[in-house]
């Protein structure tokens, strides 16, 4: 299959398939259709690479449930072997993935080297550690014994977002074929890069061909051929509520497969007066910046008691205004990137003139931030809870700061949203973090921190923002089904 060549201004190449990765080897789409893939510096044209229709999915489908037949009969150590031999490989291509990250997500590179490689390679090798502790339970009956078994969905698909195209894709990956499924990935049509790379890879670690697919294609026909298809299983998606929501009802209407979903968040940042404020406005600045924004779990509205609230917002402008350079994000050096495409940069600055339109003031950015898809870190004050900045995702790095008088005010705040996928507290008072951790309706609640990524750590939301876990032991039940079988002891005795 063709290879396509990218020279970068790092001095590198990349030189990754253009076809659909189906069976083992990369083909091109039925019908010969082609996505652009743009640079998100300059809008311009990196790769064309084929994009999936129903047919090949069909074909992608057909193949996994061809190779589940012997690869039910692999053991965990087996598997585990070969998610070891994986995270080798792409740890060994590091820096490639890394300026992949930087080309087609303006991701800068050493944030993708450091931190989504890195964790993508972590992420590979917890599950290949953790493959044979897949386990069920004993249970005691009546004139015999029963025992569950934790067994695999079969023939699965993960569809991947855009923001950390890598790093996301290993966390469906990992325990799928951990738990003994084939898997058929759909990569983002924005970032695709990775998944052609990552497909190398699987074929250079030797899996069965069929085993892993994965197809670069629309979400609207890639996407929906997979929510539709009656063979797969599974389904776990990243990505917006919206899409979540069409993903669900294409599944009801199909075969009814398991839907795992990690979908949008609102993520409230809760700073009491006992606080470290430093250290506050720091994780705060971070938080509601890094990665243009463009992570889930964003620290997106800030509420501040009133005592504090004038010394924060002065260390916050402190640290959201040091000096970050911004520009090509394959330079080390660069600390800020584009985002990821003139569309999403449209709808940022969007939801930032509608900030204005509502009333709320611009404490610090709001304005273009020179040539190129860069949008400042932007925060609002004088906001109230009904605004549109408040209660929808931006995607963006964009955050708003209300005050609080007391903790079940700032409690009821936090909760006053639709999504639920992560809260942030800031306090020196252990029994207060503990109390409000456990009132917050959000999936993970960090303390003194933000950006806390552990593989062995589930990660996922409540509300609108989905359910199912990825990560952790967690995300081992939620690729699995649980059998139960019972044995009775009485031969033909009757009760």
């Amino acid at each position: 299959m063709e290879l396509t060549h990218i020279n970068v201004p790092n001095g590198k190449t990349i030189r990754v398939p253009t076809g659909l990765f189906i069976n083992g080897v990369f083909v091109a789409s039925q019908n010969g259709s082609t996505v652009d893939v743009l640079n998100p510096l300059n809008d311009e044209l990196l790769a064309k690479l084929a994009s999936a229709q129903k047919v090949d999915v069909d074909l992608a489908v057909n193949a996994a449930a061809k190779a589940l037949g012997e690869w039910k009969t692999t053991s965990a150590i087996q598997r585990g072997d070969f998610l070891s031999r994986l995270a080798d490989l792409v740890e060994q291509n590091a820096e490639d993935f890394a300026t992949i990250e930087a080309i087609d997500a303006g991701i800068p590179y050493n944030d993708s080297l450091h931190g989504h490689v890195k964790h993508a390679v972590n992420t590979l090798r917890y599950y290949a550690r953790i493959a044979g502790q897949i386990t069920g339970d004993a249970i005691d009956i009546p004139n015999g014994f029963a025992y569950t078994r934790r067994e695999p969905f079969g023939v699965c698909a993960a569809i991947v977002p855009w923001n950390a195209p890598l790093m996301i894709t290993c966390w469906k990956l990992g325990p799928a074929i951990a738990s003994g499924n084939v898997l058929i990935i759909k990569t983002p049509e924005l970032t695709p890069l990775c998944g052609q790379k990552l497909a190398q890879l699987v074929f250079k670690a030797g899996f069965p061909p069929g085993v892993i697919n994965i197809l670069c294609g629309l979400g609207q026909e890639a996407g929906q051929a997979i929510a539709e298809h009656m063979l797969i299983r599974k389904v776990a998606f990243t990505g917006s509520d919206r899409t979540g929501r069409r993903i669900l009802r294409a599944a009801a209407d199909s075969n009814l497969k398991k839907v795992s979903l990690e979908l949008g968040g609102k993520g409230p940042g809760l700073i009491f007066p006992d606080a470290d404020l430093q250290n506050a406005a720091f994780w705060a600045s971070l938080g509601s910046s890094a990665n243009n924004g463009q992570i889930c779990a964003l620290m997106s509205r800030l509420y501040v008691h009133e005592n504090i609230y004038n010394d924060f917002i002065s260390l916050f402008i402190e640290h959201s205004q040091r000096q970050v350079k911004q520009g090509n994000p394959t330079s080390s050096s660069v600390g800020k990137g584009p985002v990821v495409s003139l569309g999403q940069y449209k709808r940022i600055m969007s939801y930032i003139e509608k900030g204005r339109e509502e009333g709320a003031t611009v404490l610090f950015g709001g304005h273009s931030a020179g040539g190129g898809n860069f949008v400042p870190h932007t925060a609002f004050v004088n906001v109230k809870e009904e605004m549109s900045i408040v209660k929808e995702e931006i995607f963006g790095p964009v955050v708003t700061i209300s005050k609080f008088s007391n903790e079940e005010d700032a409690i009821k705040m936090a909760n006053n949203s639709e999504y639920g996928l992560a809260a942030y507290i800031f306090t020196s008072d252990i029994a207060c973090a503990k109390r409000v951790s456990e009132s917050l309706e959000v999936g993970q609640v960090s303390v003194n921190s933000w950006g806390l990524i552990n593989v062995n750590v589930p990660f996922g939301g409540v509300k609108q923002s989905g359910f199912g876990r990825d990560m952790g032991k967690e995300a081992l039940d939620d690729w699995t089904t649980v059998k139960s079988v019972q044995f009775s002891i009485l031969g033909d005795k009757r009760i």
